[in-house]
């Protein structure tokens, strides 16, 4: 089916000036535009050295947005996070200084090294779009953009997300490494200056906000809509999971597919749009069963086979 249209200026715009930037990775940038659209978050799971970092602040400076990162540790707490109250003796009372949650756009540093009360105390003003400390709830800006990094090579010292938290992410991204021709162009490049330094923002947070909007406009025919439930609900019949998507899943991946139809400047969506989401919006929330783990499968190889046996829509039932 070939229903493109035209891409919002804005996220044109966006996806033109990280390209500047970051080589290559247009499918990783998608994934960074659809969880914005949907008012989600990202989990980006991979080795160090991938431009995970470099990724988040490209995407935040071409948003018009600030930008913070937190280094994970063991020994940092809900309130470097969230911020406290710190008795001013000049006034005789106290003072909220704000913690770096509250920026629009957030990178959160292997947060599988930071303790479970600081990774819920994060994925709470994740969820909610507030903090409350001391009584007073203060909602976070808008947007909010939360980018969690886990390297899922070493292990040692990391306290793993259980699924209950890692629901909480809109879509997982590996970006993994780049093809010998984008390195190439890598090192040409980084190899005179830092093009991050030269990057400008190119839209609003303003503009954001509205974009938000108008992804829930997108109309999800009722044929994609069965499709989507039937590719959800298929996961919890399949004996190779212990656990399938729950209905946070589902209506992640209903969000999801509607921003890909505005990043495609469709006003409705296909069952390709949901082909290209399900991996990245439900193979995080997946557990798999123990023979299963034991064969070595894993949860993308199960959504694969599902794709494959779960029927399609034809295009007559899509577009009525």
């Amino acid at each position: 089916m070939q229903h493109a249209g035209r891409t919002p200026e804005p996220l044109g715009r966006l996806r033109d000036a990280v390209a500047t930037v970051v080589v290559g990775k247009r499918e990783v940038v998608d994934l960074l535009l659809v969880a914005l659209l949907c008012r989600g978050h990202v989990l980006l799971e991979d080795v160090p050295g991938v431009g995970k970092t470099l990724l988040a602040r490209s995407l935040a400076t071409a948003m018009g947005c600030g930008f913070r990162r937190v280094q994970f540790t063991p020994d940092v707490l809900p309130s470097d996070v969230t911020g406290s109250s710190v008795f001013d003796q000049r006034t005789a009372d106290f003072d909220f200084r704000p913690g770096p949650v509250f920026t629009p756009v957030l990178l959160a540093d292997e947060i599988n090294r930071a303790t479970p009360r600081t990774q819920s105390a994060l994925l709470e003003a994740m969820e909610e779009r507030q903090v409350t400390v001391d009584g007073r709830t203060l909602p976070l800006p808008e947007p909010f953009l939360v980018m969690a990094t886990q390297n899922p090579v070493e292990l040692e010292g990391t306290f793993p997300l259980p699924e209950a938290q890692l629901d909480r992410f809109l879509v997982r991204v590996a970006p993994g490494y780049p093809s010998v021709e984008e390195e190439d162009e890598m090192l040409q490049r980084f190899g005179r200056e830092d093009p991050a330094s030269r990057l400008s923002a190119v839209t609003s947070p303003a503009e954001i906000v509205s974009l938000q909007t108008a992804r829930g406009e997108i109309v999800v025919g009722d044929a994609v809509r069965a499709y989507l439930l039937d590719v959800v609900r298929a996961t919890r019949a399949d004996d190779r999971l212990a656990l399938g998507a729950s209905p946070r899943g589902a209506l992640a991946l209903h969000r999801a597919v509607q921003a890909r139809a505005l990043l495609d400047g469709r006003a409705f969506a296909l069952p390709d749009d949901v082909k290209q989401l399900v991996q990245p919006v439900l193979a995080h929330r997946l557990l798999l069963a123990a023979p299963a783990r034991l064969r070595g499968e894993g949860p993308e190889r199960v959504l694969g086979d599902l794709l494959e046996r779960v029927p399609v829509p034809v295009e007559h039932e899509v577009t009525g």
